[in-house]
């Protein structure tokens, strides 16, 4: 099953164009994040979860909070267990120093 498949399976009846783009934003920031080249398998589910919520968000970007008719709800950037699945798979660049 691939990773638009199972999102449609979170989000019936959404935009399969809409995922797509989704998925894809959501991957290269991944890998940007990661400093790798291709999505470690573990990073799968994290994919979508991101996905998830950028597909969630709209219509709220750049909110941090929002109050409706007394109802109040607050927006995180990126939940801290996402953030911590992220830093799993962070590889550390390595800068070489020339000697004199």
């Amino acid at each position: 099953m691939t990773e638009l498949e199972k999102l449609q399976i979170v989000l019936p009846g959404a935009n399969v164009e809409l995922l797509t783009l989704l998925l894809e934003d959501t991957l290269t920031d991944l890998l940007a994040w990661t400093n790798r080249n291709t999505l470690p398998r573990g990073l799968e589910p994290t994919q979508r979860q991101i996905a998830v919520i950028r597909y969630n968000m709209q219509g709220v970007e750049g909110q941090t909070s929002h109050s409706e008719g007394g109802v109040s709800r607050s927006f995180e950037a990126l939940p801290a267990d996402i953030r911590q699945s992220i830093s799993q798979y962070r590889l550390i660049k390595v800068v070489g120093r020339h000697a004199p």
